[in-house]
């Protein structure tokens, strides 16, 4: 089974394991029957992705996960901006649907593997493990999004485009012919219309106006909803007091919002809430890398128990962020920062 999201990569994906005489069904999880103009999953992207595998010559089906998408990731994406915390959609996406959902789906009607457009690659060692890896293509990795994988998942998956660059997969889906292959890449969240996140938060949740403090205390500014902050922003804060001033903190009992200087939001630990490993848990001592944006820098740490202590200060992640925990190219795990 390859899941089919109308996007470039996903195309190929299907058309790399078609090309090496597997026997391949496409499917489109049609996910999200609100409004929206941005993201996947949209009624044009279910059209590209049927047209291409008519063109590959291989089955084609649309699921209909719309009542479990709004139930496994629209309302908890609700439910913790209302709470102060900055979730990750597309990971709860990949966890809850595609190898959740989709993939018990794939193992209930016989496949032997579900397999997806994600840049990241699968390896088996010698020892049975298998490790989820970065892609070749370092500007694409995809692996943080895939943090929550485990060997129950692992064993069962394939990211055919791991392998290539961008590049190469646009260049492979030209030659063959693709109706794909210069399809820009969805980079929306794709139930929230583009630049509508806090109407359609606060549409659902209400607007939580309060304060805007200091480091200190001092009220600052007023605020018109706590859903239009998140941790380490800077722009948009409705205060003027001189110096250049970050979101530090978000109470979501008291809608007040801190801000500082970017010193204030520099520590030297993150404490993580659903902590999970792709196989073994580093040990103490080990030395990891630390990747908290999709594509962000890493920091050098150790994972002591639920916290990470990294060896030079970083910014404050924002509660609800992915924190990645990688071995080298291998991402061995990770959590959502507190």
């Amino acid at each position: 089974m390859v899941a089919m999201s109308g996007g470039v990569d996903s195309s190929v994906a299907a058309a790399l394991l078609a090309e090496a005489g597997h026997d391949v069904t496409g499917v489109t999880l049609r996910l999200w029957g609100g409004v929206s103009d941005s993201g996947c999953c949209s009624v044009g992207d279910v059209e590209d992705a049927r047209r291409v595998a008519a063109q590959l010559g291989v089955p084609h089906y649309v699921f209909d996960e719309a009542d479990e998408f709004t139930a496994r990731v629209v309302d908890p994406y609700v439910r913790a901006y209302d709470a102060g915390a900055t979730p990750n959609p597309c990971v709860a996406c990949n966890r809850e649907m595609k190898f959740g959902r989709l993939l018990d789906r794939a193992r209930l009607l016989g496949f032997d593997a579900l397999a997806t457009g994600h840049h990241a690659r699968v390896r088996r060692g010698d020892d049975g493990v298998v490790r989820l890896l970065r892609a070749v293509d370092p500007g694409k990795d995809q692996s943080y999004v895939l943090v929550g994988l485990t060997q129950r998942e692992l064993g069962d998956l394939r990211f055919p485009v791991g392998e290539l660059t961008k590049a190469e997969v646009r260049a492979r889906a030209t030659a063959i012919g693709l109706r794909t292959a210069d399809k820009p890449e969805s980079m929306d969240v794709c139930f929230v219309a583009r630049r509508d996140r806090v109407g359609f938060v606060e549409a659902r949740m209400g607007a939580r106006p309060g304060a805007v403090v200091d480091v200190a205390g001092r009220e600052v500014g007023r605020h018109d909803g706590i859903a239009r902050f998140t941790v380490g922003q800077r722009r948009g804060l409705g205060v003027a007091v001189g110096e250049r001033q970050y979101v530090v903190d978000v109470d979501a009992r008291s809608h007040v919002v801190t801000v500082g200087p970017p010193e204030a939001l520099l520590r030297r630990e993150i404490a993580l809430d659903d902590v999970g490993f792709t196989h073994d848990r580093p040990a103490p001592d080990r030395l990891l890398g630390v990747q908290v944006r999709a594509h962000g820098s890493v920091t050098p740490a150790f994972l002591d128990g639920d916290v990470v202590r990294c060896l030079e200060p970083v910014a404050r992640v924002a509660p609800g962020q992915v924190v990645a925990l990688y071995d080298g190219p291998e991402l061995v795990g990770g959590g959502f920062a507190r």
